[in-house]
C-alpha cells in the first residue's frame, strides 16, 4: 500500500513544480517578454546554423545540398590531422594563444589596480579614455596602423631606429617577430577594454576593509595583495576560463591583415588555414571539419579548466 501511494506521489509532485514554474512566468511575463528577442536572435543565429554542421561529416556537393549529400563519416578529420600543415598551424595557433594568454592576461588587472590607487579623478578619467579608445579602432584600420608604423622606409619605428644611428629593420618580413607583433598591439589594443570589468570589481570592494588594515598600519602595497586582489579574484577565474575556451581561436581578420610571404610560416593559424581551403579552395567539407575540430578542442579546455578552477578556488562558470 505504501509502495502504491509513493508511486502516485511522484507524478502529483512533478505536476506541482510544472505549475509552480508556470505560475512564476505569468507573474513575471513582462520579464520574459524582454528575454524573448534574445531568446529569438540566439535560435535564429546561433542554434539555427547548426544544422550545417553535418557537412563536416559528408562529402559535401552544392548540387545535391546538405541533407542529401553522401556520407563520409570521419574521412575528413582524419584528412586534416594527416595534412603535412597539421602540426605547423595547430603550433601556430597554440603559441600565438598561449603567449596573449600569459602576457596580454594579467595586463588588464594590473591597469585596474593602479587606476584604482589614483586619487586625482581628471587624470584617472584621461587615462581611461586613452586606454579605451584603441578598442574602438576596427581590425582593418588598426592593422593598416601596424604595418604603416612598422614599414622600413615610412614608419616612424624605423625612423626612431635610424635616428639612433642602427639600421632599419623590415619588421613585417620577419617571420619570428610575427607573434610579438600581434601579442602586444592586442594588448595595446584591448587592455583598457578589459579592465572595466576589474573596475566594476573593486568599486564592490568594501571600503572599511581598507580603513581597518590602514589603522592596523597596513602599506598600500600590501591592501591591493591582501584586500583589492582577493576581492576581484572571483572575476580573474572566470576571466580565465573564458579565456582559456578560446585557446585554439585567434584574431582571424588580425592574423589575415598582417600574413603575407614573408611570415606565412608563423602566422598561419587555423582560422586563416580553415578560410584558404573553403573559401578560397572550396573544400567546404574539409574547413568545417577543421572548424569543428577547433571548437571541441576548445570545448574540452574550458570543462578541464571549468572543473580545475572549481576544486581550486570553488569559483566556476557553473
Amino acid at each position: 500500500m505504501n509502495t502504491a501511494n509513493h508511486t502516485m506521489e511522484q507524478p502529483l509532485r512533478s505536476i506541482r513544480k510544472k505549475k509552480s514554474k508556470l505560475r512564476i512566468i505569468a507573474e513575471n511575463y513582462q520579464i520574459y517578454l524582454m528575454l524573448l528577442p534574445c531568446v529569438i536572435y540566439f535560435l535564429i543565429f546561433a542554434y539555427g546554423p547548426m544544422y550545417g554542421i553535418q557537412i563536416a561529416f559528408k562529402d559535401y556537393n552544392t548540387g545535391l545540398g546538405i541533407w542529401n549529400s553522401h556520407w563520409a563519416g570521419l574521412k575528413h578529420f582524419s584528412r586534416f590531422i594527416h595534412m603535412p600543415q597539421f602540426y605547423n598551424v595547430l603550433k601556430n595557433t597554440l603559441m600565438l594563444s598561449l603567449y596573449d594568454l600569459v602576457v596580454g592576461f594579467p595586463f588588464p588587472v594590473l591597469l585596474a589596480l593602479m587606476l584604482n590607487e589614483v586619487t586625482g579623478a581628471k587624470y584617472k578619467k584621461i587615462v581611461q579614455t586613452v586606454t579605451y579608445a584603441p578598442h574602438f579602432i576596427s581590425t582593418v584600420v588598426m592593422s593598416a596602423m601596424i604595418v604603416l608604423f612598422l614599414s622600413p622606409t615610412a614608419g616612424f619605428v624605423n625612423q626612431i631606429i635610424s635616428a639612433l644611428g642602427f639600421t632599419p629593420i623590415n619588421f613585417m618580413a620577419k617571420e619570428t617577430l610575427f607573434p610579438h607583433i600581434y601579442v602586444w598591439s592586442g594588448i595595446w589594443q584591448h587592455m583598457g577594454w578589459g579592465s572595466i570589468i576589474y573596475f566594476a570589481g573593486l568599486a564592490n570592494i568594501d571600503p572599511q576593509q581598507h580603513e581597518s588594515a590602514m589603522l592596523d598600519g597596513a602599506t598600500r602595497l600590501q591592501r591591493i595583495w591582501h584586500i583589492n586582489l582577493p576581492g576581484i579574484a572571483p572575476l580573474i577565474v572566470i576571466q580565465l576560463i573564458l579565456k582559456l575556451g578560446g585557446l585554439m581561436g585567434s584574431d582571424f581578420e588580425k592574423v589575415l591583415l598582417l600574413q603575407n610571404s614573408a611570415n606565412k610560416e608563423y602566422a598561419n593559424v587555423l582560422a586563416t588555414y580553415t578560410y584558404s581551403i573553403g573559401i578560397q579552395g572550396g573544400q567546404f567539407s574539409l574547413s568545417s571539419a577543421i572548424g569543428m575540430f577547433s571548437s571541441l578542442v576548445n570545448f574540452v579546455f574550458i570543462i578541464i579548466t571549468n572543473m580545475i578552477c572549481r576544486r581550486l578556488s570553488e569559483t566556476s562558470l557553473w
